[in-house]
């Protein structure tokens, strides 16, 4: 039950949350309330770095698919990076490469902001 996140904003307006460890039912909860807190405080631009993701489950992919919701709602978008191919088969078997952008760098996801 171990999950890192780190928030910080390379440009105005945009955050970059990069987690480490593992995205569950007992971890999610960290990261829905880092979303809603960026969001709720201006920053409607968001990439999730999962680089250093181990595990995620069906309650991770919620709270992402919710904060991609909440920031499309306030006229933003959540990107994703991922270069972890066990946790990019996740998004291809559950269809979610066709709702979320995501990336291999983070340059790349900044870019398309």
């Amino acid at each position: 039950m171990n999950i890192r996140v780190e928030t910080r904003n390379p440009r105005e307006g945009v955050a970059v949350i990069g987690l480490g460890g593992e995205v569950d039912v007992y971890t999610s909860p960290r990261l829905k309330q880092e979303i809603l807190d960026l969001l709720n405080g201006g920053t409607s631009k968001l990439v999730v770095d999962l680089s250093g993701v181990e595990y995620l489950d069906s309650t991770g992919l919620g709270v992402l698919i919710g904060g991609l919701k909440r920031a499309r709602e306030r006229d933003g978008d959540l990107k994703l990076i991922c270069d972890n191919l066990r946790i990019l088969r996740i998004f291809e078997i559950t269809g979610l490469t066709k709702i979320f952008d995501i990336y291999r760098s983070e340059a790349e996801a900044l870019e398309k902001l």
